[in-house]
Protein backbone atom coordinates (compact mmCIF):
# COMPACT_ATOMS: atom_id res chain seq x y z
CA UNK A 1 0.00 0.00 0.00
CA UNK A 2 1.28 3.43 -0.91
CA UNK A 3 1.37 6.22 1.59
CA UNK A 4 -1.34 8.38 0.06
CA UNK A 5 -2.25 11.39 2.17
CA UNK A 6 -5.57 12.79 0.97
CA UNK A 7 -6.60 16.11 2.44
CA UNK A 8 -10.26 15.79 3.36
CA UNK A 9 -12.71 18.63 2.69
CA UNK A 10 -13.44 18.97 6.39
CA UNK A 11 -9.75 19.39 7.24
CA UNK A 12 -9.39 22.16 4.68
CA UNK A 13 -12.46 23.93 6.05
CA UNK A 14 -11.15 23.51 9.60
CA UNK A 15 -7.74 24.91 8.61
CA UNK A 16 -9.35 27.88 6.83
CA UNK A 17 -11.61 28.71 9.77
CA UNK A 18 -9.20 28.04 12.62
CA UNK A 19 -7.73 31.52 12.27
CA UNK A 20 -11.17 33.12 12.57
CA UNK A 21 -13.02 30.88 15.03
CA UNK A 22 -11.46 29.32 18.12
CA UNK A 23 -11.08 25.56 17.76
CA UNK A 24 -13.18 24.84 20.87
CA UNK A 25 -16.23 26.46 19.20
CA UNK A 26 -16.09 24.15 16.19
CA UNK A 27 -17.16 21.14 18.30
CA UNK A 28 -14.87 18.72 16.52
CA UNK A 29 -15.13 15.16 17.81
CA UNK A 30 -12.77 12.28 17.07
CA UNK A 31 -11.10 13.80 14.03
CA UNK A 32 -8.97 11.10 12.40
CA UNK A 33 -6.64 11.58 9.48
CA UNK A 34 -5.94 8.53 7.30
CA UNK A 35 -2.21 8.71 7.86
CA UNK A 36 -2.51 8.66 11.68
CA UNK A 37 -3.03 5.29 13.35
CA UNK A 38 -5.29 5.04 16.36
CA UNK A 39 -4.97 1.36 17.09
CA UNK A 40 -8.43 0.42 15.85
CA UNK A 41 -9.64 -0.53 12.42
CA UNK A 42 -13.11 1.03 12.28
CA UNK A 43 -13.35 4.53 10.82
CA UNK A 44 -13.76 7.42 13.23
CA UNK A 45 -16.51 9.82 12.31
CA UNK A 46 -15.85 13.51 12.07
CA UNK A 47 -18.53 16.01 12.91
CA UNK A 48 -18.96 19.72 13.22
CA UNK A 49 -21.76 21.65 14.77
CA UNK A 50 -24.29 22.53 12.05
CA UNK A 51 -24.99 26.08 13.36
CA UNK A 52 -21.27 26.81 13.44
CA UNK A 53 -20.88 25.38 9.93
CA UNK A 54 -23.78 27.53 8.72
CA UNK A 55 -22.20 30.62 10.30
CA UNK A 56 -18.84 29.88 8.67
CA UNK A 57 -20.43 29.31 5.25
CA UNK A 58 -22.48 32.49 5.61
CA UNK A 59 -19.34 34.48 6.41
CA UNK A 60 -17.50 32.88 3.51
CA UNK A 61 -20.30 33.50 0.98
CA UNK A 62 -20.77 37.10 2.11
CA UNK A 63 -17.01 37.65 1.98
CA UNK A 64 -16.85 36.34 -1.59
CA UNK A 65 -19.89 38.17 -2.97
CA UNK A 66 -19.50 41.45 -1.04
CA UNK A 67 -17.35 43.03 -3.77
CA UNK A 68 -20.11 42.25 -6.27
CA UNK A 69 -22.81 43.83 -4.12
CA UNK A 70 -21.04 47.02 -3.02
CA UNK A 71 -21.95 49.09 -6.09
CA UNK A 72 -25.65 48.28 -5.58
CA UNK A 73 -25.96 49.44 -1.97
CA UNK A 74 -27.28 52.82 -3.15
CA UNK A 75 -30.20 51.19 -5.00
CA UNK A 76 -32.73 50.36 -2.27
CA UNK A 77 -35.02 48.43 -4.58
CA UNK A 78 -32.29 46.23 -6.03
CA UNK A 79 -30.46 45.43 -2.80
CA UNK A 80 -33.38 43.33 -1.49
CA UNK A 81 -33.33 41.23 -4.63
CA UNK A 82 -29.59 40.70 -4.25
CA UNK A 83 -29.95 39.85 -0.54
CA UNK A 84 -32.53 37.22 -1.49
CA UNK A 85 -30.04 35.62 -3.91
CA UNK A 86 -27.24 35.77 -1.32
CA UNK A 87 -29.45 34.01 1.24
CA UNK A 88 -30.42 31.37 -1.32
CA UNK A 89 -26.78 30.84 -2.31
CA UNK A 90 -25.77 30.50 1.35
CA UNK A 91 -28.44 27.87 2.04
CA UNK A 92 -27.59 25.98 -1.17
CA UNK A 93 -23.86 25.89 -0.33
CA UNK A 94 -24.64 24.82 3.25
CA UNK A 95 -26.90 21.99 2.08
CA UNK A 96 -24.30 20.95 -0.50
CA UNK A 97 -21.58 20.65 2.13
CA UNK A 98 -23.81 18.87 4.66
CA UNK A 99 -24.97 16.37 2.02
CA UNK A 100 -21.38 15.90 0.82
CA UNK A 101 -20.29 15.08 4.37
CA UNK A 102 -23.21 12.66 4.69
CA UNK A 103 -22.28 11.04 1.38
CA UNK A 104 -18.70 10.58 2.54
CA UNK A 105 -19.98 8.73 5.62
CA UNK A 106 -22.37 6.33 3.90
CA UNK A 107 -21.53 6.49 0.14
CA UNK A 108 -25.02 5.64 -1.09
CA UNK A 109 -26.22 6.42 -4.60
CA UNK A 110 -29.24 8.27 -3.23
CA UNK A 111 -27.04 10.63 -1.24
CA UNK A 112 -24.82 11.17 -4.28
CA UNK A 113 -27.80 12.29 -6.37
CA UNK A 114 -29.04 14.57 -3.58
CA UNK A 115 -25.56 16.08 -3.22
CA UNK A 116 -25.34 16.72 -6.96
CA UNK A 117 -28.80 18.31 -6.84
CA UNK A 118 -27.76 20.72 -4.07
CA UNK A 119 -24.55 21.56 -5.94
CA UNK A 120 -26.59 22.32 -9.06
CA UNK A 121 -28.83 24.58 -6.96
CA UNK A 122 -25.79 26.45 -5.64
CA UNK A 123 -24.52 26.89 -9.22
CA UNK A 124 -27.88 28.26 -10.38
CA UNK A 125 -28.10 30.67 -7.45
CA UNK A 126 -24.59 31.94 -8.16
CA UNK A 127 -25.51 32.53 -11.80
CA UNK A 128 -28.70 34.35 -10.77
CA UNK A 129 -26.68 36.46 -8.30
CA UNK A 130 -24.26 37.43 -11.06
CA UNK A 131 -27.23 38.34 -13.24
CA UNK A 132 -28.89 40.40 -10.47
CA UNK A 133 -25.71 42.38 -9.87
CA UNK A 134 -25.29 43.02 -13.57
CA UNK A 135 -21.86 41.42 -13.70
CA UNK A 136 -22.89 39.03 -16.45
CA UNK A 137 -26.10 38.46 -18.32
CA UNK A 138 -27.59 35.00 -18.25
CA UNK A 139 -26.15 32.59 -20.73
CA UNK A 140 -28.72 32.05 -23.44
CA UNK A 141 -28.80 29.00 -25.67
CA UNK A 142 -29.94 31.03 -28.65
CA UNK A 143 -30.95 28.20 -30.97
CA UNK A 144 -33.41 26.87 -28.38
CA UNK A 145 -34.20 30.23 -26.68
CA UNK A 146 -33.41 28.70 -23.26
CA UNK A 147 -31.32 30.22 -20.48
CA UNK A 148 -28.53 28.11 -18.98
CA UNK A 149 -29.86 28.32 -15.38
CA UNK A 150 -33.10 26.70 -16.54
CA UNK A 151 -31.16 23.77 -17.97
CA UNK A 152 -29.22 23.43 -14.70
CA UNK A 153 -32.49 23.61 -12.73
CA UNK A 154 -33.87 20.78 -14.85
CA UNK A 155 -30.73 18.74 -14.10
CA UNK A 156 -31.15 19.59 -10.40
CA UNK A 157 -34.73 18.33 -10.42
CA UNK A 158 -33.59 15.18 -12.20
CA UNK A 159 -30.91 14.59 -9.52
CA UNK A 160 -33.42 15.09 -6.71
CA UNK A 161 -35.87 12.80 -8.50
CA UNK A 162 -33.25 10.09 -8.92
CA UNK A 163 -32.27 10.49 -5.26
CA UNK A 164 -35.83 10.08 -4.09
CA UNK A 165 -36.90 7.35 -6.51
CA UNK A 166 -33.67 5.28 -6.49
CA UNK A 167 -34.34 1.81 -5.16
CA UNK A 168 -31.47 0.30 -3.21
CA UNK A 169 -31.15 -3.46 -3.73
Amino acid sequence: MGSRRPEPLFSSLLFFCSGVVPIRLLAVHDLKYPWMQRGRSEPVQESISKPILLALITALVIGVVAPLVMPHLAHPSMIYHIILHIASLTIAVFLSIVSLLAYRRSTGARLLFMTLGFMALATVEFLYLLDATGMVSLFDISTLNIELPHVILLAMLAMFGLGVLKVDK
